[in-house]
C-alpha cells in the first residue's frame, strides 16, 4: 500500500472514529450491561436527566463489567449502574484502605471517576438450582454441594474469570464439580429449567428464580461481598450538567429490593419495555412524569435497518477503495500478493466478536469499531477476486494490447480491470452478504442495527424479537445479492456476461 492509500485509510478510520464518538455539548451518555436489570436502571437514569431538559443517550446492552468501566475511562459514556462488589472484585482488585465506600470513592477519584451512594437495594451473586432438584438432593447451602460432586454447572462467563467467582468460591467451599461449562446469563436460566445443568449463578434479584421455581442456596461461609447498586460517573459530570447532577443524587436510596425485583419481573415476565417501566417507576416514585411514547414496530425495526445499512455501506465502501487496489498490487508482483493474502486471511480467521472486542481500545464503543471491523472482514474475498480476475486474463489478450502500443495505465484500466469486472464484483458481491450478517455483531458494542432486537430477544426470551432483527437482515442479504446481479448488468462488459444459454 502506498503513502497516500495508507493515510487516506488511516483518515477514513479517524473520521469513523470521531463520528462514532461525537455527542451534542451537554448531552449525558448512560451505559447499561446486557442484562436486564441494568438496562431497566439505565432507562430509568437517562429519563431521570431528559426530565430536568437536559439531553441524554442511552447507550444499552453495551456487554460486561470490562466494557463499561473501560468505556467510562475513555469518555465514551458519562455513567453506568454498577455495584460495589463488582468494583471491589472486578474493576480495582486488591484495593488499600479500610474497604468502605469511602476508600472505595477515594480510589476511583484517582482515575476520575466518581460513584454516588447506594440506590436503596442489593443485588447479589447466588448459586441456585430447581426447587424438586434441591429437595430431593437435601441441599440448602453452598457447602451441601461437595456430596455431589457429577452436578452439571453452568455459569455466565463473568462468574467464571472475576474474582469473586467460580474459581475462588471452589477454593473457599472445596467443591469437586469438574463438569463446568459456560453459558449467556440468561441462557443458563432456560437450560437449568429444561435438566441440562443443574446448578446456575444467580442475581438476587432476577425475576427468573420465582418463575422457574428456583432455590438460592445460602453462602455458609459468607464468600461473597456486599453488591450495592451505584451509578460510577466521570467526576467532570457535576459541573457539565448541574440539574441532571441533581436528579441523579435524588435517585439514591429511592429503589428498594423489592421496587427492583417487581421491575425486573414486569420486562422479562410481563413483556413490558424498559422505557415503559422505567416511566411508570419514575412517576409513582419520584412523581416525574417521564417521556415513555412506545416506538411502534414498523418505526422501530425501518430504524434498525437504516442503522444497518449505515454500517454496511461504510464498510464496504472503505473496503472497495482499499481491496481493489491492493489486489491490482498483489497480482502483479506475485512475492508481494502472497504477503497481503496471507495478512488478509489470518484476519478472516480472527473471530468476528474477538475482533469487535480488539477495536475498542482503538476506536472506543459505538459505530467506529464497528465498521473498522467490518472493514477488515470485507477486504479478503474483494483482494483474492481481483488477484483471480487479473491473473486468469489470457496471454494473447494481453499482448494485443502490448501491440497496439497501450502504456501500463492504460491497458490496466481499457483492458485487463474490464476483463476482471466479473470475478472482481463477485468478490464485492460475497463480502456484502457477509457484511450484512456479520453486522449484526456490532449491537454487542454499541453500532446499533438488527442485532439490535437480536440481542433483545435472547435476553428476554422472546423470539418475536429475534425474528425481528434475524429475517429483516435475511431479506437484507437477499436484496444485496439481487443489486450486484442487477449492477453486473451494467458494469460487466457485454460481451463478458453470461447469457442464460451458456
Amino acid at each position: 500500500m502506498t503513502g497516500l492509500r495508507r493515510g487516506l485509510l488511516l483518515s477514513l478510520l479517524a473520521g469513523l472514529a470521531s463520528a462514532g464518538c461525537r455527542t451534542a455539548p451537554g448531552e449525558v451518555r448512560v451505559g447499561s450491561k446486557k442484562f436486564t436489570e441494568s438496562v431497566v436502571l439505565g432507562e430509568i437514569v437517562t429519563q431521570l436527566v431528559r426530565s430536568t431538559g437536559a439531553r441524554a443517550e442511552h447507550r444499552a446492552q453495551l456487554g460486561g463489567t470490562q466494557v463499561l468501566w473501560h468505556a467510562l475511562l475513555a469518555g465514551e459514556i458519562d455513567l453506568y449502574p454498577e455495584y460495589t462488589g463488582t468494583i471491589r472484585e472486578d474493576i480495582v482488585p486488591g484495593m488499600s484502605g479500610d474497604g468502605s465506600d469511602d476508600s472505595l470513592r477515594a480510589v476511583l477519584a484517582r482515575q476520575g471517576i466518581g460513584m454516588t451512594g447506594s440506590l436503596g437495594f442489593e443485588d447479589s451473586y447466588a448459586l441456585g438450582m430447581r426447587e424438586d432438584d434441591a429437595v430431593r438432593l437435601n441441599v440448602t447451602r453452598i457447602s451441601d454441594l461437595r456430596a455431589y460432586p457429577r452436578l452439571r454447572l453452568g455459569f455466565s462467563e463473568e462468574f467464571l474469570h472475576r474474582g469473586d467467582g467460580w474459581p475462588r468460591l471452589k477454593r473457599r467451599y472445596g467443591l469437586p464439580q469438574t463438569d463446568v461449562r459456560q453459558l449467556d446469563h440468561d441462557v443458563a436460566y432456560r437450560a437449568l429449567a429444561a435438566g441440562d445443568i443443574d446448578g446456575t449463578d444467580l442475581y438476587t434479584t432476577d425475576a427468573e428464580i420465582r418463575y422457574y421455581h428456583l432455590t438460592i442456596l445460602a453462602d455458609d461461609l459468607g464468600h461473597f461481598p456486599s453488591y450495592r447498586a451505584v451509578l460510577l460517573y466521570r467526576s467532570d459530570l457535576p459541573r457539565r450538567s448541574p440539574p441532571a447532577w441533581a436528579a441523579l443524587r435524588a435517585l439514591q436510596g429511592r429503589i428498594a429490593v423489592g421496587d427492583m425485583q417487581r421491575l425486573n419481573a414486569r420486562v422479562k415476565l410481563e413483556r413490558v419495555s424498559e422505557r415503559a417501566v422505567a416511566s411508570d417507576f419514575l412517576a409513582t416514585t419520584l412523581r416525574i412524569q417521564a417521556e415513555a411514547a412506545p416506538e411502534g414496530r414498523g418505526r422501530r425495526v425501518g430504524r434498525y435497518v437504516l442503522e444497518h445499512l449505515a454500517l454496511v455501506a461504510a464498510s464496504l465502501s472503505a473496503a472497495i477503495v482499499v481491496a481493489i487496489p491492493l489486489g491490482i498490487a498483489a497480482a502483479r508482483r506475485r512475492r508481494l500478493g502472497a504477503a497481503i493474502l496471507a495478512v488478509a486471511g489470518v484476519v478472516q480467521t480472527i473471530p468476528s466478536l474477538a475482533l469487535l472486542v480488539f477495536m475498542i481500545p482503538l476506536l472506543g464503543i459505538g459505530t467506529a469499531p464497528a465498521v473498522a471491523a467490518l472493514f477488515l472482514y470485507s477486504v479478503l474475498p474483494i483482494v483474492r477476486n481481483t488477484v483471480s480476475g487479473l491473473t486468469g486474463i489470457s496471454g494473447s489478450l494481453l499482448e494485443s494490447a502490448d501491440v497496439l502500443g497501450l502504456s501500463s495505465t492504460a491497458r490496466l484500466r481499457k483492458v485487463e480491470l474490464p476483463l476482471a469486472s466479473p470475478a472482481i464484483l463477485a468478490g464485492i458481491q460475497t463480502s456484502a452478504v457477509i457484511n450484512v450478517g456479520t453486522a449484526t455483531l456490532g449491537a454487542l458494542i454499541g453500532a446499533g442495527g438488527l442485532g439490535q432486537p437480536i440481542l433483545t430477544g435472547i435476553r428476554l426470551d422472546d423470539m418475536s424479537l429475534i425474528l425481528e432483527g434475524a429475517i429483516p437482515a435475511a431479506l437484507l442479504a437477499l436484496m444485496v445479492q439481487a443489486l450486484f446481479e442487477r449492477l453486473g448488468s451494467v458494469l460487466i462488459p457485454k460481451g463478458l456476461r453470461l447469457r442464460p444459454d451458456a
